[in-house]
């Protein structure tokens, strides 16, 4: 019971402190399970375990691969307005 409970609360932490990694260590589990040459069950538990962005499609953006997926449309930058720091009035 008490090492249950200390792996939950290591996977509660690097989720928290790595999300970056946890996503990783998540994608990279399905992909060892969804092999063509594993059994019904290991293949059954990889889908179960497969994060919801890790579809496999180039368009999802998840980022697993190092690219960014669709790059987001440009933004309008005429309206920007330069910031002004002022000292403190005494």
């Amino acid at each position: 019971m008490i090492a249950l409970l200390v792996a939950a609360s290591f996977v509660y932490t690097l989720r928290k402190l790595a999300p970056k990694t946890a996503s990783r260590v998540q994608a990279a589990l399905p992909a060892t399970l969804l092999r063509p040459q594993r059994n019904a069950f290991a293949q059954r538990l990889g889908r179960f375990v497969q994060p919801k962005g890790a579809t496999g499609d180039c368009g999802d953006g998840c980022g697993t691969c190092g690219t960014r997926g669709p790059t987001p449309a440009a933004t309008d930058t005429s309206s920007a307005q330069p910031v002004a720091f002022h000292p403190r009035r005494k």
